[in-house]
């Protein structure tokens, strides 16, 4: 009888051994993934009217805070339009008084601010993106890579860097619209390993493509997350191109964040604004 005890003493140890790691290792991983509410706020941009601009984002935060969102996303160049000539003379550098407007918005709300800009260096011209904490801080700048320089003269100089910037979210992440299309900037990006990729659009096409337009910039953002393995949140403008070849291209909203695998978790509205906010699982 004392045999047969000693072997059940025997296997009831040995299961513990084997299963004590495998709950280590699942409570590790439920420790290290964090619950974040972000807000896609799908905004109309009117080219060369910073004023008002600035005051539709505060407005965007202060909706999107009272919801809890922690970090808002808004769309590419949101302060003087998407491929306006007028950029060249209105932007300036950063940091400078466009990031100290929207530090402040940030302090203000205690939120973290996703925000794509025009950023003038010098001669030169970029379509960046900025990330700004909770205390008004910059803390991330991108620049667009996959610049279309033929819709613009002079064109925005192309970006050369992929960066990450470790926050308390885990490790954050930006590209720009066509970024996320440019297999080598999306392997790139992949490479820095983010936890949470934030993407501005302005995702153009003619009037009567929308909204059959939407699924494209789904299935775009659904691929990039795929390849780089973290959850994307893109937001994307309302409203319309003002000038250049594309004058008169409607940008459709339809806004999407999704999870590491493509699924979406929340799409903006068709062709209006919109502040969606998501509880997105980050490093999962």
């Amino acid at each position: 009888m004392k045999s047969v005890w000693c072997r059940v003493l025997a296997i009831f140890l040995l299961l513990i051994v084997a299963v004590v790691p495998t709950i280590a290792n699942a409570t590790d991983a439920a420790t290290n993934e964090k619950i974040c509410r972000v807000a896609m706020a799908q905004i109309y941009c009117i080219d060369g009217d910073r004023e008002g601009n600035l005051r539709r984002i505060e407005n965007a935060v202060a909706e999107a805070s009272s919801e809890g969102a922690v970090i808002v996303c808004f769309p590419e160049t949101s302060l003087y339009g998407w491929v306006n000539p007028k950029a060249h003379e209105l932007a300036g550098p950063i940091p400078g008084k466009d990031t100290e407007a929207l530090s402040k918005i940030a302090q203000q709300h205690g939120v973290y601010l996703s925000v794509g800009v025009s950023e003038k260096d010098g001669e030169r011209l970029f379509d960046s993106v900025v990330l700004l904490d909770d205390d008004g801080s910059l803390i991330l700048k991108h620049r667009k890579m996959n610049v279309l320089t033929h819709l613009m003269s002079p064109p925005y100089t192309r970006g050369e860097t992929v960066e990450v910037v470790e926050t308390k979210f885990g490790r954050v992440g930006m590209l720009i619209c066509a970024d996320t299309f440019d297999e080598e900037v999306v392997e790139r990006m992949a490479a820095q390993q983010p936890d949470l990729l934030l993407v501005p659009y302005g995702w153009a096409a003619q009037a009567d493509a929308w909204p059959g337009h939407g699924p494209s910039l789904r299935h775009t953002i659904a691929k990039a997350a795929k390849t780089i393995g973290c959850p994307i949140v893109g937001t994307n403008l309302v409203g319309s191109i003002s000038g250049g070849p594309w004058q008169g291209m409607i940008y459709g909203g339809q806004s999407y964040a999704v999870t590491p695998d493509g699924t979406v978790l929340s799409q903006g509205a068709d062709r209006d604004r919109e502040i969606c906010v998501v509880d997105v699982v980050v490093g999962e």
